[in-house]
């Protein structure tokens, strides 16, 4: 019994021993794959120009920012529904 607890001991010790060292060379591969400065940004080149954004997407972000002054007092109902009929007939 001693005989078979003492080779499990040591299969367990050499099992142990060998997970570290692969860890450490895991690890150790991994930093010299890693580069050691970022690389340089490619090259700009000329992008193509942007196009505005649709005039609905505009108009809703107004119609927010008014109903939300509106909200705060900041405007009155008359002031709020003139400058609502000025982005919606824009």
């Amino acid at each position: 019994m001693p005989r078979m607890l003492r080779r499990a001991a040591v299969l367990g010790t050499t099992a142990h021993m060998a997970s570290k060292r692969g860890q450490a060379k895991a690890e150790a591969a991994a930093q010299q794959q890693a580069p050691a400065e970022p690389a340089p940004p490619p090259p700009m080149e000329a992008a193509p120009p942007v196009a505005a954004p649709a005039p609905a997407e505009d108009t809703y972000g107004d119609l927010m920012k008014l109903k939300e002054l509106l909200d705060a007092g900041v405007l009155t109902q008359a002031e709020f529904d003139a400058q609502k009929q000025k982005l919606l007939n824009a």
